[in-house]
């Protein structure tokens, strides 16, 4: 028959009453203390590591947000990892997108570099203008706003003799149309967008009859010219809408 032992274990700390006794007369070594768990200490908070959230990732630059792909914080939390990743496609789409947005001033020494020698896909408008002149002053105005809406084209300007020595005045202004380091049109004087009617709309119309030269950045190609096409179309439809509705406002009074 097996011979079972139980050993029974008191509560920690428990005594009798025997033992006591015992440890007043120093037989038994003094009751040892009851174990106590430390107190809860949180970890410090570094004062000095930036709380990571959307708004944090919002204030990274395109090169801080790409030395981030490494980050074991992020790693662990999906949102902050696909959020970095849409913020640094929006700024890259931005950049892309926001090329240039103006008239840039050019001299003779800046036309191969700037326009002849411009990427292959990228359409280039020049302006050979004369200071004084109402009609150069006119374009020039339709221009700066076609270069604020399509700033994936670019736009320069260039006082004409400085570009073609003993250029006539009677031909200003004239537009010089490149890509790919060739000239693609010429427009001479306001006629091709309707004289001294000119407007950014029938210059954008002038500019893409046969070709995508205008770009917003988010269209190219044959889709590009349609959306300028487009738009210059219900831009003008409006117009005349507004217009009309003017007059009938002076006629009712």
């Amino acid at each position: 028959m097996a011979d079972y032992h139980y050993v029974y274990k008191d509560v920690e700390g428990a005594s009798t009453e025997w033992d006591d006794i015992q440890r007043r007369l120093g037989n038994l070594p003094p009751k040892p203390e009851p174990l106590k768990p430390s107190a809860y200490s949180p970890a410090p908070i570094d004062v000095d590591k930036p709380t990571k959230t959307a708004s944090w990732i919002d204030e990274k630059t395109e090169e801080e947000l790409e030395d981030l792909e490494d980050d074991r914080d992020l790693d662990d939390d999906r949102f902050l990892e696909e959020y970095r990743k849409k913020r640094l496609g929006e700024i890259r789409e931005a950049a892309r997108i926001s090329k240039f947005g103006s008239v840039v001033q050019i001299t003779g020494s800046d036309f191969v570099r700037e326009v002849s020698k411009a990427s292959p896909d990228l359409w280039v408008v020049v302006l050979l203008y004369k200071d004084g002149m109402a009609e150069c002053s006119m374009l020039l105005r339709c221009l700066d706003q076609l270069a604020q809406r399509y700033p994936a084209t670019k736009f320069v300007k260039i006082i004409s003799k400085d570009c073609i020595p003993n250029y006539p005045d009677c031909n200003l202004p004239t537009i010089l149309i490149y890509n790919s380091g060739a000239v693609k049109g010429t427009l001479v004087g306001l006629h091709p967008y309707g004289g001294g009617k000119c407007s950014p709309e029938a210059v954008a119309l002038a500019f893409c009859q046969s070709d995508p030269v205008l770009n917003d950045g988010r269209t190219s190609g044959e889709s590009s010219r349609k959306a300028v096409i487009d738009g210059v179309r219900r831009k003008f439809i409006e117009s005349i809408v507004k217009q009309r509705e003017n007059d009938e406002d002076d006629s009712s009074d």
